[in-house]
């Protein structure tokens, strides 16, 4: 240590919550509203050996507090919590088990699972009634006072309109293991993630906003472990603030920054995938390392009248009480200080309808929304909630307050089917295109607000959408009896890969008219990392424990034929949606007429006929032809065609009735074909293939 430790700390003050370092020492300050007392643990730089213990000696509104004088970035601490054990009434304090600070910067060490972490005795018959009195504290990782300097130059958020706005979701670690172009050492680290290569990729398809997977320090959980498997998706938090660890190389924190920074010079955002409804204890027989031993009464939500346990509505074992206005504190601090310390663009939120509910159940007026939606920095990021949890009346999609996005799992699932040529999806497949006004044209919100994916992290990946027709978990150790049964997916065939040529020809066009929509629907389209090129998980539709070949992005792929092919296909889709305004409207189109008697929204059959009332119903029925339009601000009428076939044989098309002269743009069938003007009143639309027309040609892609 480079300076004296003294034998008592002297008062502190009660904010900023964590370790501030002021320069001439550090004030720590921990929220608990039932601790008797709170010792702060000093630890050598290895982590190994505790060198004090010393009490925080004040507590002002529920928050202890004390000052370290000399003491400066880099020093390795934790806490201990006194007060009762007593779980029946929600109280879990155990002084014998050191726990990381809530607002910790940076952690040091791995958590070595033993039964000391646990607060009661492992195989007592009282379970976790009994009370273990070992020292978890060598199993423990450490908090780190961090060093928080960074020069950010003249960077800049790319504030992306939401009209205009790509996703690209990808896990840290996996998007950049298998990359050949960046040093060994720095694979499925942040610093891969500024490699130009890489960003480059993202432009060249369209990218405006890399979303990011949990990046924050979270668990290996112990049963995982055991079974030779590790939690790879990270949605097990340790830490709201802390990075995760294995993500770092050498540079620290700095290393996130600058790939941040480097993303952001690129006209890149970054918007981050946070774990806010439970935090990786679990349940009541879960280890004590953190809000468990500071105040379990407070941070939980606990059953009424038997507060021995927890209420679990996000099916992790606990449910964080976001209703105290403390822990709320927390959540908001947290928010800010990625968005302000990392200059982080937005953010996804976990089980987004856990971090609804109130008392009552989920409520569109929550004081986590509010908290969000008043916030002069957050409220003017990008938000996007996953509208479900597995609570009470937890399928919320579409009820968020305006301001919100929310995966729209709907989309996902309408689209799947309609390509899959099931029976009666074509009124689905209509609302699903025009930004699904059914659900979110209401409040004033925007078509912005659905989040139009076919693929995610969680489920098949869009090659094994068109690759296999049950999932293939077996490779988690669960007898296959995880992740979704119901995928809405076909094997066109054959299980899994094949060599024979129809049915590669048959999931080529299904997966390429799938990416399509996505990019030519209303709202916000997301890509899954790797789709691009034909990414497979081998039929594993959970694979939140595969840390390995089976998760991680094979970017060899991005060089074969199939992946060349599906590239070029992005480009083009990139290039039709950024020239065309009808396709990134800011507001539901309802049919009304523009120009010439052209109406900005309109639905035909193969006949170039509108669609009456009973051919919406047709369950047979498997093409439409939908035409958006409107008016430039040069006051040019624009107008976009397209022509839907989910069958399985040729359509001729006939244009709708118009004076003007239509030109191809697009065939999701093929890459052949240059933009030219179509001489004939009717174009034969190929099986599983969807084409895109427009009154005029787009320069960019002759």
């Amino acid at each position: 240590m480079f300076f004296e430790i003294p034998d008592r700390l002297l008062p502190g003050q009660p904010f900023p919550l964590g370790a501030s370092h002021d320069g001439q020492g550090v004030n720590f300050a921990v929220f608990s509203a039932n601790a008797s007392q709170i010792d702060l643990c000093i630890f050598d730089p290895a982590g190994r050996k505790e060198l004090a213990r010393l009490p925080l000696p004040d507590c002002t509104n529920e928050v202890w507090n004390g000052y370290l004088p000399e003491a400066a970035p880099g020093l390795l601490y934790g806490f201990r919590a006194h007060g009762p054990y007593e779980p029946h009434r929600g109280h879990r304090f155990n002084p014998h088990k050191l726990l990381l600070d809530p607002y910790a910067r940076q952690l040091s060490g791995p958590l070595r699972w033993s039964d000391a972490l646990f607060g009661y005795r492992i195989g007592s018959a009282r379970a976790d009634l009994s009370f273990d009195r070992r020292d978890s504290a060598p199993s423990m990782p450490k908090s780190i006072v961090a060093e928080e300097a960074f020069n950010w130059g003249e960077d800049r958020r790319p504030c992306v309109p939401w009209s205009r706005t790509v996703i690209y979701e990808a896990h840290v670690r996996g998007i950049s293991i298998l990359r050949n172009d960046v040093r060994s050492d720095l694979r499925g680290t942040f610093i891969a993630l500024a490699n130009p290569r890489f960003i480059e990729h993202l432009q060249k398809i369209g990218v405006t906003t890399l979303e990011l997977m949990p990046v924050n320090a979270f668990m290996q959980d112990r049963y995982l472990l055991e079974k030779g498997l590790r939690n790879y998706w990270g949605y097990s938090p340790l830490s709201f603030f802390a990075p995760e660890p294995g993500y770092l190389s050498g540079g620290g924190l700095r290393d996130m920054r600058m790939a941040v920074r480097r993303l952001h010079a690129a006209g890149i955002e970054v918007i981050l995938d946070v774990v806010y409804n439970h935090t990786s204890s679990g349940n009541e027989l879960g280890p004590t390392v953190c809000f468990r031993g500071l105040d379990n009464a407070s941070y939980f939500r606990l059953v009424p009248g038997d507060e021995r346990y927890y209420i679990n509505e996000t099916g992790c074992g606990n449910t964080l009480n976001l209703s105290h206005p403390r822990v709320l504190q927390l959540v908001m601090d947290s928010l800010r200080y990625w968005a302000e310390s990392f200059h982080i663009d937005g953010f996804r939120f976990d089980l987004g309808a856990t971090l609804g509910r109130e008392g009552t159940g989920f409520d569109p007026g929550s004081g986590f929304f509010d908290a969000l939606l008043q916030d002069p920095l957050l409220s003017r990021l990008k938000l996007i909630f996953e509208p479900w949890d597995i609570g009470p009346g937890g399928y919320q999609l579409g009820n968020h307050p305006p301001g919100f996005a929310e995966w729209n799992d709907q989309f996902r699932d309408g689209i799947r089917q309609f390509w899959r040529g099931d029976s009666g999806q074509r009124g689905n497949f209509a609302a699903r295109l025009s930004g699904s006004a059914d659900l979110f044209n209401r409040r004033h919100r925007k078509p912005w607000a659905s989040v139009n994916y076919v693929a995610s992290h969680d489920g098949f990946t869009l090659e094994d959408v068109v690759s296999y027709g049950q999932k293939h978990n077996e490779a988690n150790g669960e007898n296959n009896n995880d992740g979704h049964s119901e995928n809405y997916s076909a094997n066109w065939g054959v299980e899994g890969a094949t060599g024979d040529h129809a049915t590669l020809e048959t999931r080529h066009r299904v997966r390429r008219a799938m990416l399509a929509t996505v990019m030519l629907a209303q709202g916000t389209p997301m890509l899954l990392a790797g789709d691009e090129f034909g990414r497979s998980q081998r039929g594993n539709n959970n694979a939140y424990c595969q840390d390995n070949d089976i998760s991680w992005v094979d970017w060899e792929a991005a060089q074969g034929t199939q992946g060349k092919s599906l590239v070029r296909l992005l480009e083009r889709l990139r290039d039709i949606r950024r020239g065309f305004e009808s396709l990134q409207s800011t507001r539901f189109l309802h049919g009304d007429e523009l120009q010439q008697g052209v109406p900005e929204l309109a639905w035909f059959d193969e006949q170039g006929m509108p669609l009456a009332d009973d051919a919406w119903h047709n369950p047979e029925a498997r093409a439409l032809a939908v035409q958006r339009a409107n008016v430039t601000h040069t006051g040019e009428l624009d107008i976009v065609l397209m022509l839907v076939n989910a069958g399985h044989d040729p359509i001729s098309f006939k244009f709708p009735a118009g004076e003007h002269t239509w030109y191809f743009l697009l065939d999701s069938a093929t890459d052949e074909g240059t933009p030219h003007a179509v001489t004939e009143n009717a174009m034969v639309v190929q099986a599983h293939s969807l084409v895109v027309l427009a009154n005029r040609i787009l320069e960019v892609l002759r």
